[in-house]
């Protein structure tokens, strides 16, 4: 029926699977930490690259942006983000005023963040062949 030595076998096999596995664990726990430090590292990787080719240079266009409307002065030529060519003749905080033709005297308002750049001497020439 009840055989002690069948016992006394199997409580010492589950002892010797047991200090096996804590051994196992003591000897891999480096090689298992390598892995999960791989992925870490992948991860931060991802993460520097995106702020360096995304938000960064998203950022440095919109310093470059305010700075230009910051320095926007009267009798300069410039354009609007909806194409319209004007030279100012009114600035406020929030507003331009543009003169956008000479006969008749035509003068238009924008908010001052619709003005998407200056027009150099260069482009004015441009705009006037185009006419």
């Amino acid at each position: 029926m009840w055989n002690p030595s069948a016992v006394w076998t199997a409580a010492q096999s589950i002892v010797l699977a047991q200090a096996e596995e804590g051994a196992g664990e003591a000897t891999n726990g480096a090689a298992q930490q390598g892995p999960m430090g791989g992925i870490w590292i992948f991860f931060i990787a991802m993460l520097a690259i995106m702020y360096f080719f995304l938000f960064r240079p998203q950022q440095k266009r919109e310093k470059e942006r305010r700075e230009m409307l910051s320095s926007l002065t009267k009798g300069a030529k410039v354009m609007t983000s909806g194409g319209i060519i004007g030279t100012i003749v009114g600035l406020s905080e929030k507003t331009v005023v543009l003169r956008v033709s000479e006969e008749p005297l035509l003068k238009m308002e924008f908010a001052r963040g619709s003005i998407s750049k200056v027009l150099s001497e260069g482009d004015e020439d441009d705009d006037d062949d185009n006419e």
